[in-house]
């Protein structure tokens, strides 16, 4: 099947979206894996042990990188994938938003509002593919 069939089988936007993802979760993915003192700095967040930091950055790779993959596949893979994106959002958010009710970040309020933001178009998404 060509690119072509597929994103004509698939609503209009979706392989965007995947892509959009993929790159917002390589700009945070790498910068954690590789130097999360400095990213967590730069962003005003004080950490001790990096294992944590960058067990978020090789989520943010699996997840992103295989959005990246899939962009060319069927619909199946589309709605496994947005099944994982759903989960794993919305465990984000909740996880996010009881970190904020203890020691509230403004940083934290962004990304707790941009995985909202990606809960709210995967559920979208998902809905138009049944």
């Amino acid at each position: 099947m060509s690119i072509r069939e597929i994103s004509s089988m698939l609503p209009r936007g979706l392989r965007t979206w995947f892509i959009i993802h993929f790159i917002i979760d390589m700009l945070f993915a790498i910068p954690l894996l590789f130097f999360p003192h400095w990213f967590l700095t730069l962003l005003g967040i004080q950490i001790g042990d990096p294992l944590l930091p960058r067990l978020v950055g090789a989520a943010l790779i699996g997840i992103g990188g295989t959005s990246f993959i899939i962009r060319n596949r069927g619909i199946e893979s589309y709605r496994t994938l947005l099944s994982l994106k759903i989960l794993w959002s919305i465990a984000a958010i909740v996880g996010i938003f009881f970190s904020m009710m203890h020691d509230g970040h403004v940083i934290g309020w962004i990304i707790l509002f941009v995985f909202g933001l990606f809960f709210t178009v995967w559920v979208r998404y998902i809905n138009l593919l049944k």
